[in-house]
């Protein structure tokens, strides 16, 4: 064939190679103020420069950055205040539990597998907590106690303080990141129990006796009595959960 080439039947062919898709604009931008974060050691309520100086640094327009920040808001990178302009998010993890796979909370399996690392991360916090536990914590972790005491008797839920309780006990381990992770942990199985009933505790007075029984271990400084404490709290949970079973 002139000007052709030639390819005898049945000859194999090199397949093409698929091109990489080039960023959009305004994945440039999010990148471009990714790095300038960072090149800057830009902290948590540390502010950007205003959008049209962006903008002309970058030599793109306002919309485009206006979009980029846009996303970098929607991952928990940034923040936007009125009026103020646009600044660092302190690191969370809600954008974490906000996206979990939504069979997660129907996989029993799987939370309690959850619910197994929460109480690992515990018992390698609780001694530091112990030992760094200033009275203000203790006094708080009393106000909790009897705020889940009175509501137990009513036969409410304790849920809330549950939560206090178990935020507070570990308030002086010294490790915000654990702390973060310990809620994000207790928010995914909150959010199990609103979908699935038959896990919710339906023993409010037996969850406040768990949680006093903790706080009379740790005042008694034993931590080894404090890992006791906190397994007979898991056990019960974990019970419900391979009782129950997926759906």
């Amino acid at each position: 064939m002139p000007g052709g080439v030639h390819v005898a039947q049945g000859d194999p062919l090199t397949r093409l190679t698929a091109l990489p898709r080039p960023p959009s604009l305004h994945e440039s931008v999010q990148t471009a103020l990714r790095d300038y974060i960072l090149a800057n050691g830009l902290r948590a309520g540390d502010g950007l420069p205003a959008e049209g100086a962006l903008a002309q640094q970058l030599g793109v327009s306002r919309n485009s950055v206006r979009e980029a920040v846009k996303g970098l808001v929607s991952l928990g990178i940034l923040e936007t205040r009125r009026g103020s302009g646009v600044f660092v998010k302190d690191f969370s993890l809600s954008l974490l539990i906000d996206n979990l796979p939504f069979n997660l909370l129907f996989d029993f399996s799987e939370l309690a597998d959850l619910l197994e690392v929460r109480r690992a991360v515990e018992n390698d916090l609780i001694e530091r907590a112990v030992r760094n536990m200033t009275d203000r914590t203790r006094s708080e972790l009393e106000q909790i106690l009897s705020e889940m005491k009175e509501k137990s008797e009513r036969g409410a839920d304790v849920l809330d303080e549950d939560r206090r309780f178990h935020r507070t006990l570990f308030a002086d381990a010294g490790n915000a990141v654990a702390l973060k992770l310990l809620d994000a942990f207790w928010l995914t199985m909150s959010r199990a129990v609103a979908q699935r009933a038959e896990i919710a505790d339906d023993r409010p007075a037996d969850t406040y006796r768990q949680h006093d029984a903790i706080y009379r271990a740790v005042l008694g400084g034993d931590v080894a009595a404090v890992h006791d404490a906190l397994s007979d709290h898991y056990d019960p949970i974990l019970s419900r959960l391979d009782r129950t079973g997926p759906l």
